[in-house]
This record gives structure tokens, C-alpha cells and sequence, in this order.
């Protein structure tokens, strides 16, 4: 079975505002308890977290060896203020204040840094990202200074400039990655980046209401022909699925994801070897150095 590398367990894949406010006065350690069994019961022994501003992947990952579960995260995502980001961490202003954020994080336990460098997927605009994304400088300054501290960089990342910005930066792994373009995934086969797409964060949605069918194919299209280049460039993928996200339970999702790959690239050895040669550069790199 393969392992979790893009989880919330602070989120239940249902509501995401009652799924925090259980935790507002500190983890509750019975709701934790219950994911982490579930990821047991799924046969997944990796879990890597995208972190929470609440402790509660922290306190995951201290109950976590009970489960048989090798359990990392980054304890909170750190972003710029006025960014996308706070859902999920800690903000800052300057420079300065990100080299805080990382010794901070590293006090807490963390075992690498998770960036934010860009929005969402914009569902009313095809093609286009909330937001406005980080400058390149800035980003090669986050991850050079996360590198220095000896932390891996996980980046939370879409659009062709923000991911062009990550992979020049160096980041060890890029998430979601929606709507790359060519150079982009040139610049991704060249470098040391491991792509975890969470296709399933789209895939997921249709048919449920939420969005209408025809906004969420031409996303998901875009996803899988992209998932195809990567494939043929020769790109390091690893599968994460964003369990926690709405319509992403924990435990399934990885395996929903799983089944997105196969549908697009077929069951085959050399697609599941490659998607676990992904996994265990992603198990090497983010543990603190």
C-alpha cells in the first residue's frame, strides 16, 4: 500500500469549519485517534501532514507510533499576510519574521517547512489561481533560508509562474502544481522536485453539487494531460491525495488518488514503480536534517 504524502487531519473531509472548532481548545485527541485508526485499518503506515495552526498534527504525529504509522509534518504552513495560507498556519511580513517562523517551527518539532506561495484553483475563472502569487525572489529567500536551517521544503504551489518560482527556489516537493505549462514541466523532469499532484481534491467533486460538472472537467483535463507529460519527462511524482479536504476521506483518498493515476496512465508495473520511487524520495527528504 502506498503512503499518505499530502494529509489534513485536522479536517474530516466533510466540514472543514466543525472539523477545527473541535480543536479549538487544544487536539482532541479522540477524533485524532480515530483517523490514525483509520489509515491503520487502510494498510498505510506513511503519513505526511501539511500542517495546522492548532497543534494538531503535532500532537497526530506524538500518538501516531501506537498506530504502527510513521507519521511527519511541518506542525504549521507559513505563509505571507495578506496571502492565502492562514487556514492551515502561521503568517509574516518580512524576511525576518519567516527565519522566525522556521526556528519556531523548529522548536515545535517540525520536521520540514511547508510554504505557501500561491492561492487556490479560481472555479469561477478556468485557468486562473486565486490570489496573488509570492515573487520569485521572496520564494528563493523562504527556501533558502528553510535549507540553511536544515529543513526540507514542502510548497504549496499552482500556475505556471508560481511553479516555475518553486522549482528555481529548489523546493523539495511541489503541491497541486494545477495548470503547469510546458516550461514548467521541463523545469519540474530537470529538477529534484517531487510533483504530489492531489488530483483527487478536483476529481472528487463531481457530482457532489458543489461545483458544476463542466467547471471541474476542464480542471481535471488539464490535470491529466499534464500527469501524462510528467510521466513521459521522466518528473519524480509521489501520491498524496489532501485527505482531510472536502470529499477526500483519510485513508480512502490515497487510494482514490491511486486509482486517478491508473485511469489516466493504466495499471501497469512501471507506473507503480514510478510512483514509489516518488514515495521514498519523499520519506528520505523530509525529516530534519
Amino acid at each position: 500500500m502506498f503512503g499518505e504524502c499530502h494529509a489534513h487531519i485536522i479536517m474530516d473531509g466533510i466540514n472543514y469549519r466543525e472539523a477545527v472548532d473541535i480543536h479549538k481548545n487544544g487536539p482532541d485527541d479522540s477524533v485524532i485517534r480515530m483517523h490514525l485508526k483509520t489509515y491503520r485499518k487502510s494498510g498505510i503506515t506513511f503519513v505526511r501532514d501539511g500542517g495546522d495552526a492548532l497543534g494538531v498534527s503535532r500532537r497526530a504525529r506524538e500518538l501516531a507510533a501506537e498506530y504502527g504509522i510513521d507519521y511527519r509534518t511541518p506542525v504549521f504552513a507559513i505563509h505571507k499576510e495578506g496571502h492565502y495560507g492562514s487556514i492551515v498556519g502561521k503568517g509574516f511580513t518580512t524576511m525576518k519574521e519567516f527565519h522566525q517562523r522556521v526556528l519556531e517551527a523548529g522548536k515545535e518539532g517540525a520536521d520540514f517547512i511547508k510554504i505557501m506561495t500561491t492561492g487556490l484553483l479560481d472555479f469561477t475563472n478556468h485557468g486562473n489561481i486565486t490570489g496573488e502569487p509570492l515573487k520569485a525572489d521572496e520564494v528563493k529567500e523562504m527556501v533558502h533560508i528553510a535549507h540553511e536551517e536544515g529543513f526540507a521544503v514542502m510548497s504549496h504551489t499552482n500556475g505556471a509562474y508560481g511553479v516555475r518560482a518553486a522549482l528555481q527556489a529548489g523546493v523539495d516537493s511541489l503541491e497541486h502544481g494545477n495548470y503547469m505549462d510546458e516550461e514548467s514541466l521541463c523545469m519540474l523532469a530537470e529538477s529534484h522536485t517531487v510533483w504530489v499532484p492531489t488530483l483527487v481534491t478536483v476529481r472528487n467533486l463531481l457530482g457532489c453539487g458543489r461545483y458544476d460538472d463542466q467547471v471541474l472537467i476542464p480542471i481535471m483535463e488539464s490535470g491529466e494531460e499534464n500527469i501524462k507529460k510528467a510521466y513521459e519527462k521522466g518528473a519524480s511524482v509521489a501520491l498524496g491525495s489532501d485527505a482531510g479536504a472536502y470529499m477526500v476521506p483519510h485513508g480512502r483518498g490515497i487510494e482514490d488518488e491511486y486509482h486517478a493515476f491508473t485511469e489516466i496512465l493504466g495499471e501497469k508495473p512501471e507506473v507503480t514503480e514510478w510512483l514509489n520511487e516518488g514515495e521514498k524520495k519523499i520519506k528520505s527528504r523530509f525529516c530534519r536534517q
